[in-house]
């Protein structure tokens, strides 16, 4: 059977973003991967960020998130842009802030597409334009008494 992509499944979904979120409280995989089902998507891709107990060479004993107010329009900036440029067919994004330990979870998104390797590029284009350009701020607190803040 010859492969043809004029299926509408094939298609981007007219409202892919399903879910963006800034919390204070610890994050749901379930959550997130609900929210990007989709009967139409042969490909899920979640990416799930973690807080490592180590940092440059450095012992991390926790860390804190914080924001600017107008985070989460920037998610939907970024969220829209990958949509455009994928066919996306459901997106999430949650990110955590506050005080956290060592192996809670930061961040979770994902990206449902028609096809495996594009919500892997989608899933990776989203989670590195967040880190990149979405105004979080990471303030470390090292074993060693020192600090260090981290931002967008």
């Amino acid at each position: 059977m010859a492969r043809t992509y004029d299926h509408p499944g094939e298609q981007p979904a007219k409202d892919p973003i399903r879910l963006l979120a800034i919390r204070d409280t610890p994050l749901s995989l379930d959550e997130v991967f609900k929210a990007v089902g989709d009967d139409a998507a042969g490909g899920t891709a979640l990416f799930v960020g973690t807080v490592r107990n180590h940092d440059s060479g450095a012992d991390v004993d926790n860390l804190g998130y914080s924001c600017h107010p107008t985070v989460e329009a920037e998610m939907r900036r970024i969220a829209e842009k990958v949509a455009a440029e994928y066919p996306v067919r459901a997106l999430a994004a949650v990110h955590r802030v506050g005080d956290l330990a060592v192996g809670d979870l930061a961040v979770v998104v994902a990206v449902s597409c028609p096809h495996r390797g594009e919500a892997f590029d989608a899933c990776r284009k989203l989670i590195d334009d967040l880190k990149h350009e979405v105004p979080i701020w990471k303030h470390q607190r090292f074993s060693d008494g020192t600090e260090e803040w981290v931002g967008a």
